[in-house]
């Protein structure tokens, strides 16, 4: 179990190990290294992780080149593991810990200051932020969805829409947006995607979109207005700049937009419909929400590459190029 120390035949205290990628420094991806660590402790309220499977995103690159440093009110300590999502078995749990048991597959969300993220072959956080992964997906999935999954629930969430209202997601075919169309639709919300490229519109309308389009090609206010002549009732924007904040002009007067913190840049003239920037819910009773929605759906996350964890900076040069869905890292 983490935290636990052994005599070497010499008497000398030995400190479990773990392999991980690390940063000495913030700063490009040639600071990412690979190397053994101690294993986390677990506390009394924490379960320890091994993680298969850990998802990958823009705040990765962020949160290397020091984006976060201070962001969360904790200093940021060296070596210094990133990774918010994860799937895995669980390996230890803490002495208060009794719903998880040894060998069960679990996903989380966790934040990596101060303990550390899931880059790692362990990772551990408190067992309020871990569930059990439904029957029905695969480890890798689970893997690569904590975040934006919840994030895209929260969202839905604090828009309040009713069935056959009308939702504007814009960046349907990224992460976050492309779990916020089928939790939408799972609704019965009526949704209008907007999309990059054939293969995120593609995407979209696989995944049950009642319209999609693209944002780099298409006219997304003509689209709009076709779509809902009188303006659409509410957007959630996962992707911004000049296109997000022109598309919102969409959104009624009466409407409202959900962003979460963290996606940028944010409108530098406010649309006419309120702005309400959130931040994703992790809690037990969202996990169980999300999980109850998979259970009855079909719930799926797109994958689009998954990199061995050597591969690390390969996987961070590939969040510069064009994909849909989400990437991965292969870790145990």
């Amino acid at each position: 179990m983490a935290g636990r120390v052994e005599r070497t035949a010499g008497g000398a205290i030995a400190v479990p190990q773990m392999n991980a990628v690390v940063l000495d420094r913030f700063g490009g991806v040639d600071e990412l290294s690979s190397r053994r660590i101690p294993l986390p402790e677990v506390g009394d309220d924490d379960v320890l992780i091994r993680v298969e499977f850990a998802g990958v995103g823009s705040w990765d690159a962020a949160e290397r080149e020091g984006d976060y440093d201070g962001a969360f009110g904790v200093a940021s300590t060296f070596p210094y593991v990133l990774g918010w999502d994860a799937a895995g078995a669980v390996a230890a749990v803490g002495r208060n810990v009794t719903r998880f048991d040894v060998g069960e597959r679990v996903y989380a969300a966790t934040m990596p200051v101060p303990r550390g993220g899931f880059y790692a072959e362990y990772g551990v956080l408190e067992a309020e932020f871990v569930a059990r992964v439904p029957d029905r997906v695969p480890t890798e999935q689970a893997g690569a969805m904590a975040w934006d999954a919840l994030t895209a629930l929260s969202g839905l969430d604090l828009l309040g829409l009713r069935p056959d209202e009308t939702l504007m997601v814009f960046g349907a075919g990224g992460g976050i947006g492309h779990l916020a169309v089928q939790l939408a639709r799972h609704s019965g919300i009526r949704v209008f995607a907007v999309a990059s490229g054939d293969d995120g519109v593609a995407l979209a309308r696989r995944l049950g979109a009642d319209k999609a389009i693209d944002g780099r090609r298409d006219d997304v206010l003509a689209a709009a207005f076709e779509f809902a002549p009188g303006g659409l009732d509410a957007a959630l924007v996962t992707a911004g700049g000049e296109t997000a904040e022109r598309s919102l002009r969409a959104i009624k007067k009466s409407g409202r937009i959900a962003w979460p913190n963290g996606v940028l840049p944010v409108p530098v003239t406010p649309p006419g419909a309120t702005v309400s920037y959130y931040d994703g819910d992790r809690s037990r009773t969202a996990t169980d929400r999300l999980n109850a929605i998979i259970e009855a759906s079909s719930f799926a996350v797109h994958v689009a590459q998954t990199f061995p964890l050597e591969r690390v900076e390969d996987a961070h040069r590939a969040l510069n190029d064009h994909y849909v869905g989400k990437l991965a890292l292969k870790v145990g």
